[in-house]
């Protein structure tokens, strides 16, 4: 009876370690694979792009959020915003946000809609805040606009 116990248990163990390397395996795969475009420019890929603070902004420049202080990002990493882009804290946004602690799983979102771009918040705890007043509402983004996503602050460019 101990023997086929033991059996047992030497199965599960196998099967258990079985899962446990395919699951690294799989996420090492992913990782390794070509990067996607991004949504998010460090502050040197910015300048390379010639969309830094001290280039000028083209005309054809893309609309653009600048990080102003973020614990997650350093001062002047951008965010394209070519198409809807969503911040928050879980993986599948697409600026993740995880470092910070006041922003929620799905925190705000930038919708574009008819060339502009609206800023609105998706029932975070916190709250986003716009020039310091909380959204009630989604707001069209104009230049200069400040926006707060916890303790990330952007400003709005294009």
């Amino acid at each position: 009876m101990t023997e086929q116990l033991l059996l047992a248990l030497k199965t599960v163990f196998v099967i258990v370690l079985y899962l446990f390397v395919w699951r690294v395996i799989r996420l090492s795969v992913r990782d390794l694979r070509g990067p996607q475009e991004s949504m998010v420019l460090g502050a040197a890929e910015a300048e390379r792009a010639g969309l830094g603070r001290a280039a000028p902004a083209a005309a054809s420049a893309d609309p653009r959020l600048v990080v102003l202080s973020s614990p997650i990002y350093p001062p002047g990493t951008l965010v394209r915003l070519r198409r809807d882009v969503r911040f928050g804290r879980d993986p599948d946004n697409e600026v993740v946000l995880d470092g910070d602690e006041y922003v929620s799983g799905h925190h705000a979102r930038v919708v574009v809609r008819d060339g502009a771009r609206y800023v609105e918040d998706l029932g975070s705890t916190n709250g986003t805040h716009v020039a310091g007043h909380a959204l009630v509402a989604e707001h069209r983004l104009r230049v200069g606009d400040e926006v707060r996503v916890g303790e990330t602050e952007l400003r709005y460019e294009e």
